[in-house]
């Protein structure tokens, strides 16, 4: 059994992940690996595309296609944060049934409460477990909205590679300090050249594992938020709009902001009429019907509502209180401008050309 890692650095576009920020990493990729961009699954965000990296699956197996769910038939609604939602396979099963020990490391405990079903090692930084802090000897964790968040998560990641070496361990931190900072801030560096430092010496400890870092979903800056609910009420429809980008992480989108939207029709018959309202809008690149979308993305037609939304790529949708307002100081993700993120592999499974998406990273570990 091969052992493996996967670092999911979220929100992480691949202007902020190069050979100046991360020399380290980039210096074994080229001894035993590769660096290259690939795409991630869409909508571009968390839970979506933990479930496909997780599992090597679409959302169309996963069933996970947001961060927030919303059930049309009995009005039921709630942030997607425990289990029962992913319905695909993930490589720590895989990995169990093969009597493989596994770990899942996160900052944000969404994560661990969505994915780490039966994990022999599940650490949170939102709600660590005072067992594991006292057995890796880690400090308590700092505020998950920080700066130094990235670098605790990575650093418990060595500790316990160090001591317990399991054959499997997952590894993701939060979007917060990209959310806020451009690539060429120093807050964005630091938070790269911490991670870069860390996986340095992970190599240096094990340098036969596999090592994949990857990105959830990539970062960009807008300057438009559109609350499409508002906006559709005051033109006389009646829908029911939902970001799936929205989580409780306000913190890093005050807004529920994000470049796709779902929109469920509460009447059937104004379905024409809000399409060429809708096609209307300068803010709105894309149009897709839910057959359109399902096919495109591979999303279960069933769970994305009756419409999909694609914003152009500086406007968001969310839930600003007014229908329009126009910012500079959002930056986030969710819509196809935002799919392209980095792969740096050590010790692949396959050969650099047959990567194309995040997802393949397990596909083909599950294949072997």
């Amino acid at each position: 059994m091969k052992k493996a890692m996967i670092l999911v650095i979220d929100g992480c576009a691949p202007e902020y992940l190069t050979p100046q920020t991360a020399p380290g990493i980039y210096s074994l990729a080229a001894k035993c690996g590769f660096a290259k961009t690939v795409e991630c699954a869409m909508p571009s965000v968390t839970n979506v595309n933990h479930a496909c990296i997780l599992s090597g699956k679409w959302p169309e197996d996963t069933k996970v296609v947001g961060n927030y769910y919303y059930d049309p038939q009995t009005g039921e609604e709630g942030f997607i944060e425990e289990r029962g939602y992913m319905k695909a396979k993930t490589i720590l099963e895989w990995y169990r049934e093969q009597g493989g020990s596994t770990a899942l490391l996160t900052v944000k405990g969404k994560v661990l409460g969505v994915y780490g079903e039966g994990v022999d090692i599940g650490l949170s930084a939102q709600k660590p477990d005072r067992n594991l802090l006292e057995r890796y000897q880690l400090a308590q964790p700092p505020a998950i909205d920080s700066v130094e968040a990235t670098e605790w998560i990575v650093n418990a990641a060595y500790e316990i590679i160090r001591k317990d070496s399991p054959d499997f361990l997952y590894c993701t931190t939060n979007d917060f300090v990209f959310h806020h900072f451009s690539p060429d801030t120093a807050e964005a560096v630091s938070q790269i050249r911490a991670i870069d430092q860390v996986v340095s010496k992970i190599a240096r400890q094990e340098p036969e594992r596999q090592i994949y870092i990857t990105a959830d979903h990539g970062m960009n800056q807008k300057t438009r938020i559109i609350n499409f609910q508002l906006v559709a009420n005051e033109a006389g429809f009646h829908t029911y709009c939902l970001p799936p980008l929205k989580d409780r992480y306000v913190e890093n989108h005050v807004y529920q902001e994000g470049g796709m939207l779902y929109v469920y029709l509460q009447e059937p018959s104004e379905r024409e009429e809000l399409l060429r309202f809708a096609q209307e809008q300068p803010y709105i690149e894309d149009i897709l019907t839910a057959k359109e979308a399902a096919e495109e993305f591979h999303l279960p037609i069933n769970q994305i509502g009756d419409l999909v939304l694609l914003a152009e790529r500086e406007s968001a949708f969310g839930e600003c209180e007014k229908p329009i307002l126009h910012t500079w100081e959002s930056r986030t993700h969710g819509s196809r401008y935002e799919r392209e993120i980095p792969l740096i592999a050590m010790n692949p499974e396959r050969q650099e050309e047959n990567y194309k998406y995040s997802k393949d990273i397990v596909a083909y570990m599950m294949e072997s």
